[in-house]
């Protein structure tokens, strides 16, 4: 109750100084755009693009959604260690440690949500050239074909443009197929490229046999990475479940000795260094989790 209390009246307090800095304004929106303008400021200029990727797509959250993710971290860190501590102040602490990871889980979200558009621009791009390819016969008019039909988007649009100028340039695609496999390190381009490379180099009587081979690949390539997203999104959720059962399991261990005993182990330096442990190992095995869930997007 003493808590909660404190809490309460913290939060009042910050709201209300907020309110009469800023005259009025919308306070949860404000607090967002200022540690916005902060973060952007030192954040890296590749992990702009990837966010400015991420609005552009209407996956960004919004200002309330970060205050309520803010207000829930805050709120749980301080009821999991109060329960751990029994120390007011320790809470705090914690509730503030709890917010700073905010921005390293906005930037690995931001991260997966950018790999899987990339995935699935890049299967765009090898399922029309293909179909481009059988009609034109034409690798570098198949680029074209697909560059103006629209079906891209940016970045990979601009870096087929900057294949079909590089093949015109130097007069073979060669240079065009290495840029565009450095760019994307994808098995199906780098396959899809060198079936072209031969096709254009060597010649083949049977292109369209392997042309329709290599549609089919890419087709159960996509089905399978999709069905994997699935899995792994309901592995998440119980994974998340599981993590915040482990914080709880104090309440078993005060449950067993009594709370009166628990608190009074407490004054005990060790035992609250073993406690401090135990939420540092617990929280590095929920972000590493985090880390896994977003950055192993399974597109190959």
């Amino acid at each position: 109750m003493e808590l909660l209390m404190f809490l309460f009246i913290a939060f009042i307090i910050v709201f209300v100084i907020v309110y009469r800095l800023n005259n009025g304004q919308n306070v949860y929106k404000y607090i967002i755009d200022t540690g916005t303008n902060i973060y952007n400021k030192y954040a890296p200029y590749s992990f702009k693009s990837v966010r400015e990727k991420v609005k552009d797509l209407g996956q960004e959250y919004t200002p309330r959604q970060y205050t309520i993710q803010i207000i829930t971290f805050a709120a749980g860190a301080a009821i999991v260690s109060y329960l751990y501590f029994y120390s007011i102040i320790t809470s705090v602490i914690y509730s503030l440690i709890a917010i700073s990871i905010i921005p390293y889980l906005t930037y690995l979200r931001c991260k997966r949500i950018y790999s899987e558009f990339l995935f699935e621009q890049v299967q765009v791009y090898t399922t029309n050239v293909i179909m481009e390819f059988a009609t034109t016969q034409s690798f570098v008019k198949a680029l074209e074909g697909v560059y103006e039909s629209g079906v891209l988007e940016d970045p990979i649009k601009t870096d087929v443009k900057e294949m079909i100028d590089m093949a015109y340039a130097n007069g073979t695609i060669d240079q065009s197929l290495e840029y565009m496999n450095a760019k994307y390190d994808y098995y199906i381009v780098r396959n899809m490229h060198q079936l072209f490379l031969q096709i254009t180099n060597e010649g083949t009587r049977d292109s369209g046999e392997s042309l329709e081979n290599m549609s089919m690949d890419i087709d159960m390539l996509v089905e399978n990475v999709y069905r994997d997203r699935m899995d792994r999104a309901s592995f998440h959720k119980k994974f998340l479940q599981f993590g915040i059962v482990l914080y709880l399991m104090v309440m078993l261990v005060q449950f067993l000795l009594g709370v009166e005993t628990y608190i009074e182990m407490l004054d005990n330096i060790f035992v609250q260094l073993l406690l401090h442990g135990i939420v540092i190992v617990n929280t590095y095995f929920l972000l590493n989790g985090e880390k896994y869930y977003n950055e192993n997007v399974g597109a190959e």
